[in-house]
């Protein structure tokens, strides 16, 4: 068993702990699984680093709840650095346990951590797996709770994250209305 495999194994452990359910499993646990299968779609030659962020991305989501921060934008905001911290925090540790050097350790904590997004590829690739897993497993529910205006506008948010080459590649995969799509063609900031 590789080192990798041993880190996939802690993290769906932990995730199978979450006690909010989807399609019959633990929601962070199928979360995890789906990002996986998104980056080997994606990023088949993805290294340890970028696989193990990929799954790890919500690793014990539901013990920092949203309802425990502030409602509106900042308390959002808040709350989603503070999980990236957390994430980043465990994953690290179960690598360290696993015998990774500190360089792939410390490379997984900043992609967690968001450090270096758009700068960054490995950054980046996170960012792309995670939206293409948002659009292809979440956003068909989301958009049933969202208004058609603010709906636009969390689809224009998802595409302006990604890279050029990963929205090319949606418009390529997903149909869309044409006003979602011209949020994939526009150039991001």
């Amino acid at each position: 068993m590789t080192a990798r495999d041993r880190v996939f194994i802690a993290i769906d452990e932990a995730n199978a702990a979450d006690p909010r359910l989807e399609d019959g499993q633990p929601a962070e646990l199928l979360y995890g699984q789906r990002m996986t299968a998104e980056q080997q779609h994606l990023h088949p030659d993805a290294t340890d680093p970028l696989a193990i962020a990929c799954r790890g991305q919500h690793i014990e989501r539901w013990m920092l709840p949203r309802s425990a921060y502030p409602e509106g934008r900042e308390g959002y905001l808040t709350w989603r650095r503070d999980q990236g911290r957390r994430h980043a925090d465990r994953v690290m540790a179960l690598m360290r346990d696993a015998g990774y050097a500190e360089p792939d350790i410390d490379a997984a904590g900043r992609m967690l951590r968001k450090e270096g997004i758009k700068r960054d590829p490995q950054v980046q690739a996170l960012e792309d797996v995670a939206c293409f897993t948002f659009i292809r497993h979440y956003l068909g529910d989301f958009a049933t709770t969202q208004d058609p205006d603010q709906l636009l506008r969390i689809v224009q948010k998802t595409a302006r994250k990604m890279s050029s080459a990963a929205r090319a590649r949606a418009l390529e995969e997903f149909p869309m209305p044409d006003a979602f799509a011209a949020a994939f063609r526009a150039e991001a900031p």
